[in-house]
């Protein structure tokens, strides 16, 4: 399936495809703040439909994942990063997707925090 997702004004606007059953709720530092659920999905099936000179990136701690997000409204659509194997991939604020329906998906809890 294909979803479409943007940032709250636009300014950033995707599609992902794949097969959305579960999301992951991270407790780390950043997602706690940000409150994203997450969906991990190769990095090759995340497609912008806005310039990439339209988000700001912000990293921290390792630098290796790239969070990204609306310097205008601030919402953080997606982050990219790498799997252990080395695969690039993406991790999408399920939040930021129409149409889906959150209190239908599993959530899978992460202990970020820890790592």
């Amino acid at each position: 399936m294909i979803y479409k997702g943007s940032c709250h004004c636009g300014r950033i606007a995707f599609e992902v495809e794949g097969e959305l059953t579960q999301v992951m709720d991270c407790n780390c530092s950043i997602c706690t703040r940000k409150g994203a659920l997450l969906w991990f999905v190769p990095r090759d099936k995340l497609r912008l439909l806005t310039p990439e000179e339209n988000m700001s990136t912000y990293t921290f701690n390792t630098h290796t994942i790239k969070h990204r997000f609306c310097p205008t409204c601030g919402i953080h659509p997606f982050g990219e990063g790498t799997d252990p194997q080395g695969h690039a991939m993406a991790a999408i604020n399920v939040r930021c997707l129409e149409g889906v329906k959150l209190a239908s998906l599993p959530v899978k809890h992460f202990d970020g925090r820890s790592r």
